[in-house]
Order: structure tokens, then sequence, then C-alpha cells
């Protein structure tokens, strides 16, 4: 058996079938009973092993405008491809508007046609076309200075765009640094250092029947105030007659005496106890086996390095 799960996998069981009452004819005398190998049915998981749901919102019509409502969290939940694009798309956008003004500013004044006249004093020193614009504008945001280009006391519209530029600046910074940096902080990745056991198990413990499982941390660095829960994601039928797809319920991982806060230094055990109180308590192992149902264990902490 352990050489049939090496050549083809996990994704397949191994049945053995008796040539008795079955339509299966052994092919020589003293053959034994025949294997085979019959996949799997894989089940449609409400939440993924790396914790990901998979819940799809159809049929939102008008509520889609919620989401520009709170665009800051719009934003932070978005892919990381499409984070990138509208941090290079803002930036961008909004740097050519910018240096599109100083340019009209320079236009309008006629500092184009005057910038090499000896007397004359324009707004900006040394801008006489869009890309001495830009970069002029882009010294500025960037808090470079070269000294080539300058804006001139005998510029008034010049001194309230450069305020208007200093503040709208301030405000893209703010908005998409910060989008940022919270994306890159997520727990997503720390998650993947918090290690589950691969099956659960029901057994006899401390002379109770009990449902286990073992969570780890692999990094040093320690979880502060972690704690820990489970819901069970069953569908049922109220007597009423009411269908709840998806009903969740609490499993008491020790919220009672306190075994639900973890001090998560080494691998721990968590116990369920089947009692009277325990959704599990009318099944047997056969409908155990048979149930639909899935446990989703969520794991709360702060991480001690960047909070």
């Amino acid at each position: 058996m352990s050489a049939l799960r090496r050549k083809f996998g996990d994704d397949y069981q191994v049945v053995t079938t008796s040539s008795s009452g079955s339509g299966l004819q052994p092919q020589g005398p003293g053959q034994g009973p025949q294997q085979q190998l019959v996949p799997k049915k894989k089940r449609q998981r409400f939440v993924d092993k790396n914790g990901r749901c998979n819940v799809q919102h159809g049929n939102l019509g008008s509520e889609t405008s919620r989401y520009l409502s709170d665009l800051f969290t719009t934003l932070v939940d978005l892919k990381w491809r499409w984070n990138l694009f509208i941090f290079i798309l803002t930036y961008t956008v909004a740097w050519l508007f910018m240096a599109s003004m100083w340019w009209v500013i320079a236009y309008t004044r006629g500092d184009l046609n005057k910038a090499h006249v000896g007397n004359y004093t324009p707004c900006v020193a040394n801008v006489y076309n869009f890309p001495s614009a830009f970069l002029f504008f882009i010294e500025t945001e960037a808090t470079i200075g070269y000294g080539y280009r300058y804006i001139t006391d005998k510029c008034p519209e010049g001194i309230i765009l450069f305020l208007f530029q200093s503040i709208l600046g301030s405000i893209v910074d703010a908005f998409l640094i910060g989008c940022m940096f919270i994306k890159m902080s997520q727990p997503k990745k720390r998650a993947e250092t918090l290690m589950f056991s691969e099956h659960a198990v029901i057994s006899m413990r401390d002379g109770k029947l009990t449902l286990m499982f073992r969570v780890g941390n692999l990094r040093n660095s320690h979880m502060v105030s972690a704690q820990i829960r489970c819901k069970l994601l069953k569908s049922r039928q109220t007597p009423e007659g009411e269908f709840l797809p998806l009903d969740q319920l609490e499993l008491d991982v020790g919220f009672s005496t306190g075994a639900d806060q973890l001090f998560l230094v080494s691998p721990l055990t968590i116990c369920h106890v089947i009692d009277a109180k325990s959704p599990f308590y009318d099944l047997s192992q056969r409908s155990m086996q048979t149930e639909q149902f899935e446990i989703v264990v969520i794991l709360e902490g702060i991480v001690e390095t960047t909070g």
C-alpha cells in the first residue's frame, strides 16, 4: 500500500476488494484480494489551508459604490499588481498635472519667450518649456534644490501654486505610502510560519472523548496575547423548517478554563471535549465520515516584533 501511495500520490485511496461478491475475477489461482485505486472526492472548502476564504459576493448592484466610500481599505485589499499600478499612476498624473500648472503660469506671463532676456525677471528662473517646468516641479517636490531653477518674488501666483503643491504632495504621500506600509505589514506572510497539524484526531484524554489538533510557531519571535477559537460550519434545519446554510457554531477549546489563551513558545495540543454541549455529541464514527461540515480554526495574536 505504501508503494502504491508513493507511485500515485495522496490524491488516491487504496480500496481492497475480494473476488467473492463482486464482478471481478482473479487472474490466476491462489490470487488474493484485488486492489483498486479510486480517486478521492475533493470537497469544496469554505476556507483554504492558507486562510483564504472561498467566498465571492454577487448581485451587489449599486452596493459597489460603498467600496469607494472607504477607498483606503479598498486599496489595501487589492492585489499587489493593482496596488503598484495605482501607486505609479497616481504619482505620474499628479506630477504631470503640477508640471502643467507651472508651464501654464510661465506661458500666460510670457516667460517662455522672454526667458533669455537679460533684464527680465520671470516667475520661475530658467523655465522656458514643459520639460524645464517638469524638472522644476520634481526638484521642489523631492526637495532636491539644485539652485538653477527657483521662484522669484515677482510672481504671487507662483507662490500660491507652490503652497498648493506642498499640501497636495503631502496628502498624496501620506495616502499612498500609508497604504503600501499597511499592506506590507499585513499578517498573511507571518501566518505562513504558524503551523497546524495536517489532521485532527478524536481520542480519549483524561477519561474524556476529545477532538485534538496541534499548532506551533516556527519563528523565535513570540505571539503576544495569542488566543485560539474554533468554528464549526455546517448546514442545518431549524425545528420551524428554516434551512440555514453554513451555520456557524462555536467549539469550546477551553474558553471557560482559560486554555484558549496560548503561550505559544512550543507546539501545543488544542483540545475540544465532546460532551453533551458539543455539536459532535450525537454523531457516530460512521456519520462523522459522511457528514458535510468544516472546522475553521482562528488564531489571533500580536506579533512581538512589529506589533
